[in-house]
């Protein structure tokens, strides 16, 4: 009789990404990597839709359930690592550290929103260090210099031919980008090409 299979979760960056320093080599001793690309395992991740007309109520509610105001086009709140990210008119992302952390959002948001949960659909990674600017710059399809794309600000757009979710967490600059998973391939591929010359570390696990 043969023993049951026993199916386990895997990563959607498994195969691509090998964390450590890649390109550039440090010209010193503690030499930092131009681009850090850390992996965000285990984030929660679900698309909101407003009913009609429920807008207002569902800002109310998001408020008082996520501690989060609803954010307006091309912007996203974080508070920690939960927060709401513009998607399109009427639509939001929902992000947290865990899965568990968005468990209950679908109920208390019934009537207001349909809750989607995208976990499993989307593959994520943060970008920083100080060329992440200049490494992203070579394909993002949207002006990232400080005077049109500053912390909180989030867009819907595509990079090197892919369709992405972009929004920046903080001035250093910090990034955070959502791609398909099924294109989490591709995507990998042409960021590092775009960060080699740079240098990049990679760095596996949720993070800070």
């Amino acid at each position: 009789m043969s023993e049951a299979t026993i199916w386990q979760p895997r990563s959607a960056w498994a195969g691509l990404a090998a964390p450590g320093r890649h390109g550039r080599q440090a010209a010193e001793p503690g030499d930092e990597a131009g681009v850090r690309l850390s992996l965000r395992e285990g984030i929660g991740l679900a698309t909101l839709i407003a009913a009609e007309g429920q807008e207002a109520a569902l800002a109310r509610t998001l408020s008082r359930s996520f501690g989060l105001p609803l954010p307006e086009t091309g912007t996203a709140h974080f508070a920690g690592e939960r927060g709401l990210v513009w998607s399109a008119p009427g639509q939001w992302l929902a992000v947290a550290g865990t899965r568990e952390g968005l468990h209950g959002l679908a109920t208390a948001l019934r009537g207001l929103a349909a809750v989607s949960d995208q976990s499993d659909g989307r593959a994520l990674l943060r970008v920083s260090g100080r060329s992440a600017r200049a490494a992203l710059a070579k394909g993002v399809a949207v002006d990232l210099h400080p005077r049109a794309f500053r912390a909180g600000r989030s867009a819907v757009t595509s990079i090197a031919h892919i369709g992405a979710q972009i929004w920046q967490r903080d001035e250093a600059p910090t990034y955070e980008i959502a791609v398909a998973r099924s294109f989490a391939g591709s995507f990998w591929s042409w960021l590092a090409h775009a960060a080699v010359e740079f240098g990049y570390a990679v760095e596996s696990g949720a993070g800070p």
